[in-house]
């Protein structure tokens, strides 16, 4: 009796062996097929957990200089833009105009709706998404509003000689653009895409930025920080990196690796949330499919698997469809 149960001790172990191997085959079978078939959506969903992909998810983006157009050529544009290229993210381009009071530029009020035509097409795009894929809406923080409702000379030069009237008409951009930042995510966006184009030497010192930008930065990005997806673009050469590496309500960043020289390695030692970024947006229209390739691979392997193949801005407005698919096809989209 003893020596049948002995005997029987390899058969079982074995047994139990190959049962644990299968149930490994099946479960990674079942893996390879979620990761073979994901769609936009969960692929970015896994990049946003740092869990396995079938390919990173990517996107880019460029200006279509509709502003002047009512949203429907807008939404039409943005949605074929993502059909033809095959994006994962759509960057949805926010070009309508904040609107302008009709005394000196800085005599204004809080607005509950800046952007009603922006609206309208972010609604209008999620119906057109049908929940397949994430957008996101660009904002412009509100030192970039004030120079476009006036310049960038006038509002350095109020810096100077008139603090206190540009912060409270900074102050009063900021919280009209709270009111669209939560529009915008009531409308379907998964969070909003703050463009940050002062924090860089050349612009604003260090403690300018602090006093001028970063608090109505902050409102801007608070007011909708219970959204997925909140982006801090920040664009430039010399950006300040180190400002923007933690306690920021954001879960990704973008920026251009090419631009600033901080490579993306060094900005994973410091931020653990998704790397946009990878693509030299600069010289995108003459890169080879072999470079292309190149810096899509040397990104994913500084970034990890929280990453998302992007340029860190908007590709050359002269890019043609032929240009723009070369991404496409070499990250087979």
């Amino acid at each position: 009796m003893l020596r049948r149960a002995f005997l029987a001790l390899p058969a079982a172990a074995a047994a139990q062996t190959a049962a644990k191997k299968s149930a490994a085959e099946k479960g990674s079978a079942v893996k390879t097929a979620a990761r073979a078939g994901l769609g936009a959506k969960e692929r970015v969903n896994r990049a946003l957990r740092g869990a396995e992909t079938d390919r990173p998810p990517f996107t880019f983006w460029y200006h279509f200089g509709l502003e002047k157009y009512p949203f429907e050529r807008h939404v039409n544009a943005t949605l074929e833009f993502h059909r033809k290229f095959r994006t994962d993210l759509v960057k949805v381009m926010s070009d309508y105009a904040y609107p302008k009071p009709k005394g000196k530029w800085y005599e204004l009020k809080v607005e509950g709706n800046p952007f009603p035509e922006q609206i309208k097409a972010l609604e209008a795009i999620h119906d057109g998404l049908a929940g397949r894929a994430h957008f996101v809406e660009t904002i412009f923080n509100s030192w970039t509003v004030a120079e476009k409702l006036s310049s960038k000379e006038e509002v350095l030069r109020m810096k100077d000689e008139n603090p206190r009237r540009l912060l409270a008409a900074l102050e009063m951009i900021a919280e009209s653009q709270t009111h669209h930042a939560r529009k915008a995510v009531e409308a379907g966006a998964s969070g909003i895409f703050l463009a940050v184009a002062n924090a860089q030497e050349g612009v604003l010192s260090r403690a300018d930025y602090a006093k001028f930008s970063e608090p109505f930065d902050r409102l801007i990005l608070k007011a909708v920080d219970y959204a997925p997806l909140n982006t801090l673009h920040l664009h430039g050469e010399k950006v300040y990196m180190d400002l923007f590496y933690s306690d920021w309500p954001v879960a990704a960043i973008n920026y251009s690796a090419h631009a600033t020289g901080v490579g993306i390695g060094e900005l994973r030692q410091r931020f653990s949330g998704l790397i946009m970024a990878g693509i030299d947006e600069v010289k995108y229209r003459t890169l080879a499919d072999a470079v292309l390739k190149k810096q899509w691979q040397a990104a994913q392997e500084a970034a990890g698997k929280r990453f998302l193949l992007s340029p860190g801005c908007s590709v050359p407005n002269e890019t043609t469809d032929e240009e723009m698919l070369r991404l496409t096809k070499t990250i087979r989209a």
